[in-house]
Formats: C-alpha cells, sequence, structure tokens
C-alpha cells in the first residue's frame, strides 16, 4: 500500500527523536487529575462538567492547538435530552392470570430516551423476535412480516452467528464469532422503533453481550440522548434488558424453552413467536430535562492541503456519581483507563506534532461528551461536522489504554477493517511489535466506541482500545495480559474502580500512543486516501463520496 510506503519513508526522516516521545509521565499526570474526586466522574450536564471543559481546553491550548469548535471557539454545543427513571415504580410480567413482580435492576433494566414523564403500559402481550435482525443483503429476516406495532419485542443478544455450530446453515452469514452491527443492543432498539414495538426487552448474556449484568445496570436508570427535532417520537418508548434466569423462568411459563429458541432463531425459517397468556405491564416515573453539553476541539492547520484532515479523538465523559456508595464508601465512578488516559493520549500527541514541522494535512483533536451514553458527542459530530467527513483521511480513536507495562504486541479491535491498519503495522514493526487481532470479536467492541460514528460516514479508523484482548507483556506474556483485561472489566470498568494508580506502569500505554501517532503522521503527511477492505459494510458509504477525494 502507498500509505504503508509513506509510514516508513516518515520512519527514516530526520524528525527529532524527542518530538517522536510520549511521556507516561506525562499520561498519568493528566489522568490523575481528570480522574481525582474533584472532576467528580466527569458527567455530562453535570456541575463538574465546565471544570473538565476548561482543563481540556487549557491542555489544548498549552500543547500548541487551534481552536477548532463553532464559531472560532473550542467547543461545539452538542444539546442532549436526559432521562433518569425514578425509584417506587412497578413493574411485572403476568402468565395466564398469574403475576411476577419484577424488581429494577435485579430482574430487569428498563430506562426510556424520550422525554416522557411516565413509562406506563398495561398488559401488553410479548413478542419473542429471535435475534431481530432484518438483513436482506444477507438474506436474513426474523421479523417475516410479522406485525409488532404495540407490542413488546424480546430480543436476544448478539446476531445469529454467535453459538452457531459448524455444521448449521446460518453459519458464517453474520461473521462468524465477530459481531456485526446486527449484534449490538443499539441496532435491537432501532429496529424496535422502526416497526412500531411498544417497548423492547434484550436478554442479557454475558458471553453474547461482552459484559456482565453489573456494566448493564451501571447507569442506573439514567440515560441521554442527542436531542431531535421529533421530540424523540421516532425512538422505542421504552427499552431494556431482562436477566437470563429470569427470562428463562418468563419462557418456561409460557411453555417455552429458551435454549431451544436460541437454536431454532439460528435458522432461516424462524417466526417471530408470540408469548401465549404473557403480558407485560409497568408504571414508573421518568425525571427529564435538557442538558446542553460540549465536544471540546482543537486543530493544527495543514500546511498544504488544510481541507483535508486527520482525527485523533477520544472521550471526556464517565459515568458520574453513583447513586449510593461502594463498600469502601466511594461514590464516583472516575473513568481513569476509560477514558481520561486516552485524553491525556491526546495532549502528547498535539505536543509532539507541534514539536516537528506542520504536517500537510489538518490535523484534529477531538474530546467527546456523551460516549458512555450511546456515542453522543461524536455522533453529534458526524451530524454537524466542523470539516468535511469526505476529506478526512483517518480517525484514530484512544479509549482504553493498559496500565501493566511494555507489550510485544497491540491487540486491535476489528481488526480487518480497512488500510490504516497497514500502516499500523509498520509503524508497530519499528516498534519491535506486531498486530495481534482482537481475541474475542464477538463482544463487538468495534461498535462500541467513538470512532463508529465516523466509520458510519465512510471514514476510515482504528480504535486501539486495551480491553480488546489481553497483550503479550514483555512481563508475564499473553497470561498476564489476560488476567489484567479480566480484573479490570470484572472489577472498575464503569465503576468505582476505575481510578489512577501510582503502581501503573505506563510504558506500554505510551508505546501505542506513541504508535497511532507515527502512523497518523504518516498519512498527515501522504496524498493517500485508505480505504475499506473486502467486503465491509463501511466501503459503498465511503466510495459514494470519492469524487470529492479527486483532486
Amino acid at each position: 500500500m502507498r500509505f504503508a510506503l509513506a509510514l516508513t519513508a516518515l520512519a527514516l526522516a530526520a524528525t527529532p527523536l524527542q518530538a517522536r516521545e510520549i511521556d507516561p509521565k506525562a499520561l498519568s499526570e493528566d489522568t490523575k487529575v481528570l480522574a481525582s474526586d474533584g472532576f467528580e466522574g466527569r458527567a455530562p450536564g453535570s456541575a463538574a462538567e465546565q471544570k473538565t471543559v476548561d482543563y481540556i481546553v487549557k491542555r489544548f491550548t498549552q500543547s500548541g492547538l487551534e481552536p477548532a469548535g463553532e464559531n472560532g471557539g473550542w467547543t461545539q454545543t452538542v444539546p442532549l435530552v436526559r432521562t433518569l427513571v425514578q425509584p417506587g415504580g412497578t413493574m411485572a410480567f403476568t402468565v395466564g392470570g398469574k403475576a411476577r413482580a419484577l424488581e429494577q435492576f435485579k430482574d430487569i433494566y428498563v430506562n426510556t430516551v424520550r422525554p416522557t414523564d411516565r413509562i406506563a403500559v398495561k398488559d401488553l402481550a410479548l413478542v419473542f423476535v429471535g435475534y431481530g435482525v432484518n438483513a436482506p443483503e444477507r438474506g436474513w429476516d426474523d421479523f417475516k412480516g410479522v406485525d409488532v406495532k404495540g407490542k413488546i419485542v424480546v430480543f436476544l443478544i448478539n446476531d445469529p452467528d454467535f453459538e452457531a455450530g459448524p455444521g448449521e446453515p446460518v453459519a458464517g452469514k453474520f461473521g462468524g464469532q465477530a459481531m456485526t452491527f446486527y449484534g449490538r443492543w443499539v441496532y435491537k432498539y432501532e429496529e424496535a422503533a422502526r416497526r412500531g414495538a411498544a417497548g423492547a426487552l434484550i436478554v442479557h448474556e454475558t458471553p453474547g453481550a461482552g459484559y456482565g449484568w453489573i456494566t448493564v445496570v451501571a447507569p442506573r436508570g439514567e440515560n441521554f440522548d442527542v436531542a431531535r427535532a421529533d421530540g424523540g417520537a421516532g425512538r422505542v418508548p421504552f427499552q431494556g434488558w431482562i436477566e437470563r434466569s429470569v427470562a428463562a423462568d418468563l419462557l418456561a411459563s409460557a411453555g417455552l424453552d429458551l435454549e431451544t429458541l436460541k437454536t431454532q432463531a439460528r435458522t432461516a425459517g424462524f417466526r417471530p413467536i408470540e408469548l401465549k397468556g404473557a403480558t407485560f405491564s409497568a408504571d414508573v416515573a421518568v425525571q427529564h430535562s435538557q442538558v446542553v453539553s460540549q465536544n471540546v476541539i482543537g486543530k493544527i492547520t495543514g500546511s498544504k492541503r488544510p481541507d483535508e484532515t486527520v482525527a485523533y479523538a477520544g472521550h471526556w465523559d464517565a459515568y458520574g456519581l453513583a447513586d449510593k456508595p461502594d463498600a469502601a464508601g466511594k461514590r464516583v465512578r472516575p473513568g481513569a483507563l476509560d477514558d481520561a488516559i486516552g485524553i491525556a493520549g491526546l495532549f502528547e500527541i498535539a505536543r509532539n506534532f507541534k514539536a516537528g514541522p506542520a504536517p500537510e494535512r489538518t490535523v484534529l483533536f477531538a474530546a467527546w461528551t456523551g460516549e458512555e451514553r450511546g456515542l453522543l458527542g461524536s455522533e453529534y459530530f458526524a451530524q454537524h461536522p466542523t470539516v468535511a467527513l469526505e476529506t478526512m483521511a483517518g480517525a484514530y480513536t484512544l479509549d482504553v489504554l493498559q496500565p501493566v507495562g511494555p507489550a510485544k504486541d497491540v491487540v486491535l479491535v476489528g481488526a480487518g477493517q480497512n488500510d490504516l491498519e497497514d500502516g499500523l503495522a509498520v509503524a508497530a514493526k519499528a516498534q519491535g511489535r506486531v498486530i495481534t487481532p482482537d481475541a474475542k470479536p464477538e463482544r463487538g467492541l468495534f461498535y462500541r466506541a467513538d470512532h463508529f460514528s465516523l466509520a458510519k460516514r465512510g471514514v476510515p479508523v482504528i480504535l486501539m482500545m486495551a480491553i480488546g484482548g489481553g497483550a503479550d507483556l514483555v512481563e508475564g506474556g499473553r497470561a498476564a495480559g489476560d488476567k489484567w483485561v479480566g480484573d479490570y472489566t470484572a472489577t472498575a470498568y464503569h465503576q468505582t474502580g476505575d481510578g489512577w494508580s501510582a503502581d501503573w506502569d505506563l510504558r506500554g500505554a505510551a508505546m501505542d500512543v506513541a504508535l497511532v501517532l507515527e502512523a497518523g503522521k504518516a498519512l498527515a503527511n501522504s496524498r493517500d486516501w485508505p480505504g475499506w477492505k473486502g467486503a465491509s459494510e463501511f466501503g459503498p458509504v465511503r466510495e459514494a463520496s470519492a469524487a470529492k477525494r479527486r483532486r
């Protein structure tokens, strides 16, 4: 690839070594500040938001960036709707006239993104729709024309390939173990809304979701959405998850078996099944408000082709304050690795770019809001871009970097998607490292971070996310890397335990930041336009704007 050759040439250029160094101490210091108790978990719309934004603007300024937000400023206003399901409501399944009360956060997790005062439904029919996939390009339709308007649709998580055996007809239609977008909860809620369902519930299973029940309920009834012109009418009225054992009991009460249904749902002949004699009722108060949040955007203007861009991004938000203290008395969910350290990486990349010659293309730096609430800040930017996405050559996202020392490899989430990976591989080789594909693509991490908002618009993207699989650590190997991922996701991810530590070894994180620095620097000083590989669903989107890059 021309891009890989350009990177090799750049690596041999006489750029001062110090201009390419990423300082682990600087990463640690900025992460420590942003994850400190004074930032109260950096929730969008909270009292701590402006403090967070001010800190990022200060550090962008110190790094030598120019403002690249709205009206010549540093920020882009992101209008959001905040909803919060109130305690004290009632929910129940009724089967054959016998009601089973449901406890929020234990048996079920229900929320809404509509600005409504109440989720109030009475005895609505339940329809099991399998994986709920409508994918004509793959020859797959779980709905078969069945009308689910005004009913509650019940989905399986992930997509039909997830548990398919090698002899099953579906195997391979959805990428094997690698989750497609059809497997994500976002798609399922959107599909429910398109079909006029009154509500959508997903059966939670940890392997298919990629995270446990504790992560599902972490928002504790709070949700955000980008403010919409239709007032949320195009969104499903309410949405949520059912704990697996509760779902199995519900189906059994209706004469159905969950495992049998899962097998049936992996066949092209599957049709939706209405749960005979089963209904769902809920009466839950909802508090809602308008929230104005902010993306923070800076840039280095390109010296030769300023209208072409290379982007670096991370998200500044975390989960704010928990509704009650944990066993150690902590309420702040600090989001140190998710994603204060990614923001710290942006500062270091900006500093390094400014230490060398001006890039030929403009380099954009974005700190997004609302990632934890559904990639909202990046999605708003993608809908209202401050630069042309058609001439964005590529984008690199930093989201969770590992703090356990140098690694022999870098784990790439979404490997095989686009040409940016070729340049990343060259940069990794220059570090004496290799690229390792995401060990668990079934978790769909590629669809769970802010780069996805740009990918949907055709921009080639790279996601640096250490929980894509345990790295092959210099000390301890793959086993030590896997242990860290397991421990972090079980005890810290989205929880009070994701705090800064003086015991971190950020040399590996610094190498990962340096990796995307060098790859992006090559792209910013080239005429190359990386594309999407093979049958990627994003290739046609990019190709539609090809004429704007033939200049």
